[in-house]
């Protein structure tokens, strides 16, 4: 809700009506309870323009959320940050081994790496068959 204010300057009543929720009472009960049903996930999503519920529905559950990608060409940079994310990955696993390093920044080095691994074997997949830009700025 709050990102829904501060960036498209929507309120409450907005936010509701956007989700296709009739009654405002009705909205705010499924706020303080947590008991949004499944079918109100996406258009609560869209009008508070994150998706943080279906993020946490699919971390919650130990999986991997990534943006798919549309088969665009990348250049040396896109696999040099690749590069990187495995160098970071690999130090904190070594350091982690060694020194008993820090769990959660360990976690998030081999999450980083996984996720750029698996969007760039999603982009060669798509690479013969690329998607229109259509939500890219010039």
């Amino acid at each position: 809700m709050e990102h829904a204010l501060a960036k498209y300057n929507r309120s409450t009543e907005g936010v509701c009506a956007l989700s296709g929720v009739n009654s405002i009472n009705t909205f705010y009960k499924y706020l303080a309870t947590g008991g949004l049903p499944a079918k109100l996930i996406k258009p609560f999503e869209n009008a508070c323009g994150i998706d943080y519920v279906s993020r946490w529905l699919v971390e919650s559950s130990g999986k991997m959320v990534m943006d798919i990608p549309r088969g665009k060409k990348c250049g040396a940079g896109d696999v040099n940050q690749l590069q990187i994310a495995y160098t970071d990955a690999v130090g904190m696993l070594l350091k982690f081994y060694d020194e008993l390093g820090e769990v959660d920044d360990t976690l998030a080095a081999i999450q980083t790496a996984l996720e750029q691994t698996a969007w760039h074997r999603s982009n060669v997949q798509k690479y013969r068959q690329p998607e229109l830009p259509f939500d890219e700025e010039d």
